[in-house]
């Protein structure tokens, strides 16, 4: 079964747009070198629910082929390596993992 994992960053204060660039590229990198991702998105939260926003200024959807590939995600080097990039700028991080039921 395929799970989803979303994630929304919520940073110190705005991030200057070349840094901002870095950090997706970055996550939009982890397809392609993470085992088990199906799909992934990333990108800035352009909502017109304003209300809403509480913040949260960068989104992550990344598909898994399975519940193993998830768990295998967080202590992958390249994850571990990004995790290390947000030290001093972010705030709080809001995670949901999910099974994909159809």
């Amino acid at each position: 079964m395929m799970f989803e994992h979303l994630v929304s960053f919520k940073f110190k204060e705005n991030l200057d747009p070349q840094k901002e660039k870095e950090l997706l590229e970055t996550l939009w990198s982890f397809k392609n070198k993470i085992p088990g991702i199906v799909d992934l998105s990333a990108g800035v939260n352009v909502t017109e629910e304003t209300d809403n926003v509480q913040g949260y200024t960068l989104g992550l959807r990344v598909t898994f082929e399975d519940q193993e590939s998830l768990r295998q995600y967080g202590p992958h080097p390249l994850h571990q390596q990004f995790v290390k990039s947000l030290e001093g700028i972010i705030e709080n991080v809001i995670v949901i993992d999910f099974p994909i039921v159809k």
